[in-house]
């Protein structure tokens, strides 16, 4: 039989969650390694068992990776300084973006430059999410520039705009068309 030994004394620094999911793992493979060596002696009940107890393990392993994520992203965005910037495109306009430029409190934040296939989503009332980051409660300046074809000719603009960040998470909406570029809170 094959014995492991997992001292925690080196990992301390681990949270109970990590712990938790070290111990699955280890609980896995020492199944699996019992089953290896005894193979032999294994009737369809305990492989059947063995595989509900590999199914939960699973599970729990997925649930704890969900929270994991939940909690990464209240960490980075906590939701009192959280602003999120999202594009949206007129469909009645004939404009198209080729890339787009945002600079919040005059650092640039994103420069996205638009495939094909973006366009067309966009076209078919989609809307995508530029950027996510953190701000203190005020007023801040974007700055907005967006390169583009309308009725065939490349277009050019650029607007400057103070947002206000109130308490809470702020979206902002970027909306493109032939007649420019419109920013509002939503």
């Amino acid at each position: 039989m094959l014995n492991i030994y997992f001292d925690f004394k080196d990992l301390e620094y681990l949270g109970p969650i990590m712990k938790d999911t070290i111990n699955h793992f280890i609980l896995i493979f020492s199944l699996l390694m019992a089953c290896v060596v005894n193979a032999e002696q294994v009737t369809k009940e305990q492989i059947k068992g063995l595989d509900e107890q590999v199914q939960d393990i699973k599970k729990d392993v997925l649930g704890i990776s969900a929270e994991l994520n939940q909690l990464e992203e209240k960490l980075l965005f906590p939701s009192n300084t959280q602003i999120s910037f999202f594009v949206s495109l007129d469909k009645a306009s004939g404009f198209q973006p080729d890339a787009v430029q945002l600079k919040l409190n005059d650092r640039d934040v994103v420069h996205h430059i638009y495939s094909f296939n973006e366009v067309n989503a966009l076209l078919d009332g989609g809307v995508q999410r530029i950027y996510t980051g953190n701000v203190r409660t005020g007023d801040h300046s974007i700055q907005v520039s967006v390169a583009g074809k309308s009725s065939g000719s490349k277009e050019s603009q650029t607007i400057t705009q103070t947002v206000n960040k109130g308490i809470g998470p702020q979206f902002v909406e970027i909306h493109l068309s032939d007649s420019g570029i419109e920013v509002k809170n939503w």
